[in-house]
C-alpha cells in the first residue's frame, strides 16, 4: 500500500466507533517490529517518533522518519506516520517545514506543562501554521504523568480534563485531536492503570474532535476496550514495545554471553515489538482497507 495519511486512519477509526493504535518508534527496529505485527493482525495504526526520541537521535527528524515512513509505504496494511509530544519551538519549526517532504501527516504540539491561557495560545499559534502545511494537529490538556516531575500527575484529582475547559479549549485552539488525562500515565511497567471511563464519555460528549489516550502501557485490555467503546480514537503505545524489546535482548545476551553480532539480538527485540503489536491490535484496533477487501 501507499503510506497513509493519519487524518484518514482517525476519522475511519472514528466512522467504525473503535480506535486506532499509535506505537512508538525509537529504532528502525521499533518500526520494522510494528510495520510486521500491524501487518500480522490485518489491522491499521500508526508508527510515532516523539521528541524525546529525536533527541536521542542527535537531534534529527529526518534520518528516523524517514526510514519510517518507507517502511510504512511498503507495508501491506495502512500505516501512517506521527510527530508526538513536540515541544522544542525550533523542532517543531523544523517539522512544519520537513513534515510533507518525509511523509509526516500529523503533529502533537505539547504545551500541556504550560498555564491554561499560555496552552491555549502556543497550541492555536502552531496548529495555524501545521494546518498551512496540511498536517493533522494533536494537542493536550491536563496531565497525563509519567514525564519527568509529573510521573504522579494523572493520579491527582486536580489534573483530570474538564469537559467545559476542554471544549473551550478545542474551539479556541482549532485541533484535529485531544489527548485527555483520563487516568492513565506514561511509561508504566505494569498493566494495572485504572481510568475513569466516565470522564472519557463525558468529554466524547462535548467534545467534537476525537479523544487521544495516552500512556496506554499500563492499561489493561478491558480498560482499552472501554476507552475505544466510552470515545477514545487515538490510543498511544509505548513502554509495552520496550519492555518486549529490552526482555528479548536480555535473554538472547544472557544465554549467549559471546555474541557479538548485534543482527543476533536486534532480530529477537524486533520480533517481540511485532508479537506486542499484533496482541494489542487484536485487542482494540481498526482493519487494514487492504484486509476489509480480502474478507
Amino acid at each position: 500500500m501507499t503510506l497513509a495519511a493519519t487524518a484518514d486512519i482517525v476519522s475511519l477509526a472514528t466512522a467504525r466507533d473503535t480506535a486506532v493504535l499509535a506505537f512508538n518508534a525509537i529504532t528502525v527496529e521499533h518500526a520494522e517490529g510494528i510495520a510486521e505485527g500491524v501487518e500480522r493482525a490485518g489491522a491499521t495504526a500508526l508508527i510515532q517518533i516523539s521528541e524525546n526520541t529525536v533527541r536521542f537521535h542527535g537531534g534529527r527528524i529526518a534520518p528516523l522518519a524517514t526510514a519510517c515512513a518507507r517502511i510504512a509505504a511498503q507495508s501491506s496494511v495502512a500505516l501512517a506516520v506521527h510527530l508526538d509530544h513536540l515541544q522544542d519551538a525550533a523542532l517543531i519549526d523544523e517539522a512544519l517545514a520537513t513534515a510533507a517532504d518525509l511523509g509526516v501527516s500529523s503533529i502533537m504540539i505539547d504545551a500541556a506543562h504550560l498555564s491554561y491561557r499560555d496552552n491555549v495560545e502556543a497550541t492555536r499559534a502552531c496548529a495555524d501554521r501545521a494546518h498551512t502545511a496540511g498536517l493533522w494537529v494533536e494537542a493536550e490538556l491536563g496531565e497525563v504523568g509519567g514525564k519527568g516531575d509529573k510521573a504522579l500527575g494523572a493520579h491527582a484529582p486536580g489534573v483530570r480534563t474538564r469537559p467545559d475547559e476542554a471544549a473551550a479549549f478545542v474551539a479556541a485552539t482549532g485541533v484535529d485531536g485531544l489527548a485527555v488525562a483520563v487516568g492513565s500515565t506514561h511509561a508504566m511497567t505494569t498493566r494495572d492503570a485504572h481510568l475513569d471511563v466516565e470522564l472519557i464519555r463525558d468529554l466524547a460528549a462535548i467534545i467534537p474532535i476525537p479523544l487521544v489516550l495516552h500512556g496506554s502501557s499500563g492499561v489493561p485490555d478491558d480498560q482499552l476496550q472501554a476507552a475505544a467503546r466510552a470515545g477514545i480514537r487515538k490510543i498511544n503505545v509505548g513502554t509495552a514495545l520496550n519492555l518486549a524489546y529490552t526482555g528479548a535482548v536480555r535473554t538472547v545476551l544472557d544465554a549467549h554471553l559471546d555474541v557479538s553480532d548485534p543482527r543476533k539480538y536486534l532480530a529477537a527485540g524486533r520480533a517481540a515489538i511485532g508479537d506486542t503489536v499484533a496482541g494489542l491490535c487484536r485487542v482494540v484496533a481498526i482493519a487494514s482497507p487492504a484486509a476489509m477487501e480480502a474478507r
